[in-house]
């Protein structure tokens, strides 16, 4: 048999299937109803139609079922052997659609359950997402979570995922991408490494320091973006340290290994406290904001509504921005290894 042919029969096959079930359907409902009540009038009062719509769907469905259902007399409706076969077999079927309805409803209308798939890279899903988690179920316990942290752009539709918390919006115009904070890059190093080695005061000075840097799950080296004189560039600095974990990169900066470019949520406390340092501020990109993203606002169950709302007023009130905090010189270029008194480490 040809391709063309089998096509051709699967198509019928499909077609007939859909004739079958779209005109079968209305039967079942009113067999199972009458079955139910014992009789064609109370069937027809819970469905909410003519005593008549429900008799001659269950005719029909007799018809094509070559059987008959029930025993009708002027006085009583009893079910048939084949009837009670019959029943038997479709219940459970009926019995999980009416459950299925129910869950459904209890979705819209009752508390949050179910459920929720998250995705966030492997930062901002360990410093911000997952110590927000436990509070949320403290709200919400009926609805179970699962924190997927990885650092590729993820495929909400292929990866089954519900939200998603991502670096700049994803490039999907089937997502909707809703703004939590501000997203600014710093380039960073400790205060011991500062006093050491001094600080960069032009990007060409990067060439000169040591750098941690992270491997992306691409094979790729990060890119650190930066701004002059309204023109983006990305450069790769030469790396004495490579990971693949930006909590490694933080440590790594931490303990005065180097320089690095991170995101202002998870360096800001560290810039408070004075354990790091900012510098090549004037050279600073453009926030590129940090986004929460879904897929659909129209008939989003209640526990995605819920999380969203949730992580957007906690995450909000967490002041993860600090965009001139900690930063190191910006004014006239100095010698890339400056002595420690030009710097003031710990502001």
């Amino acid at each position: 048999m040809s391709i063309i042919s089998q096509t051709k029969d699967s198509v019928s096959h499909h077609d007939q299937l859909t004739t079958s079930l779209s005109a079968n359907y209305t039967g079942v409902v009113a067999f199972i109803a009458v079955a139910n009540e014992g009789s064609f009038s109370k069937a027809a009062d819970r469905l909410g139609i003519g005593r008549s719509a429900v008799s001659r769907s269950v005719r029909k469905l007799e018809e094509q079922l070559g059987a008959r259902l029930f025993l009708r007399t002027t006085r009583s409706t009893t079910i048939t052997g084949e009837g009670e076969l019959f029943y038997e077999n479709c219940r459970p079927g009926v019995e999980r659609i009416l459950q299925a309805l129910e869950e459904m409803r209890d979705l819209r209308e009752g508390p949050p359950q179910g459920q929720l798939k998250i995705s966030a890279t492997q930062g901002f899903g360990r410093k911000v997402v997952a110590p927000l988690l436990a509070e949320f179920r403290a709200h919400y316990p009926t609805v179970t979570l699962e924190l997927l942290l990885e650092e590729r752009a993820v495929d909400l539709v292929t990866d089954r995922i519900d939200v998603a918390f991502r670096d700049g919006r994803l490039e999907d115009s089937q997502v909707i991408a809703k703004q939590l904070i501000p997203m600014r890059m710093h380039v960073c190093a400790s205060p011991e490494y500062a006093r050491r080695r001094g600080l960069p005061q032009s990007v060409d000075d990067l060439a000169e320091h040591a750098c941690v840097n992270q491997r992306l799950p691409s094979g790729r080296l990060q890119c650190w973006d930066f701004k002059s004189d309204g023109h983006a560039s990305k450069v790769t600095p030469n790396a004495d340290i490579v990971v693949n974990d930006p909590s490694l990169v933080m440590q790594a900066i931490l303990d005065g290994q180097g320089l690095a470019q991170l995101p202002a949520y998870q360096v800001c406390d560290a810039l408070r406290a004075g354990t790091l340092v900012a510098c090549l501020a004037h050279v600073a990109p453009d926030d590129r904001g940090h986004y929460l993203c879904y897929l659909s606002r129209q008939q989003l169950p209640k526990r995605i509504r819920a999380f969203i709302d949730f992580m957007t007023t906690r995450i909000r009130a967490l002041d993860l921005d600090c965009p001139a905090m900690g930063q190191g010189p910006r004014s006239e270029p100095a010698p890339t290894s400056a002595p420690a008194a030009e710097f003031d480490v710990a502001a």
